[in-house]
């Protein structure tokens, strides 16, 4: 100890810990140099893999044409089903109720 009370270090000492630390500053700055490098890298292989599409193209645009029954029915063929379970094609709206002369189904067990 010296005469103030603190404690000495050798200067050996204190060069060898210099060189450490000249050591250590010098692998932390080539790492950060490497890890930048690599940054750019994968940032310029990605935009290279990305401009390898072709964005540009043609515009595909879907319409849905809806008729109107009462209206547009002489447009087209458009089929509804009523109210009352009546289907309505086009502008000919029929009530008629044709399953009114049923005919048995073979196999099928009668008084059902």
């Amino acid at each position: 100890m010296s005469d103030d009370g603190k404690a000495t270090v050798p200067y050996i000492v204190y060069e060898g810990e210099q060189a450490r630390n000249e050591r250590t500053f010098k692998r932390l700055i080539i790492a950060l140099i490497v890890t930048i490098l690599l940054l750019f890298a994968t940032n310029v292989v990605w935009l290279y893999c990305w401009f390898q599409y072709d964005y540009v193209g043609e515009e595909t645009t879907e319409t849905t044409e809806t008729k109107d029954v009462l209206v547009n029915a002489d447009n087209g063929v458009a089929n509804y089903v009523g109210h009352n379970g009546d289907i309505v094609n086009g502008e000919h709206q029929s009530n008629n109720n044709d399953n009114d002369d049923q005919t048995p189904v073979e196999g099928a067990e009668e008084g059902r």
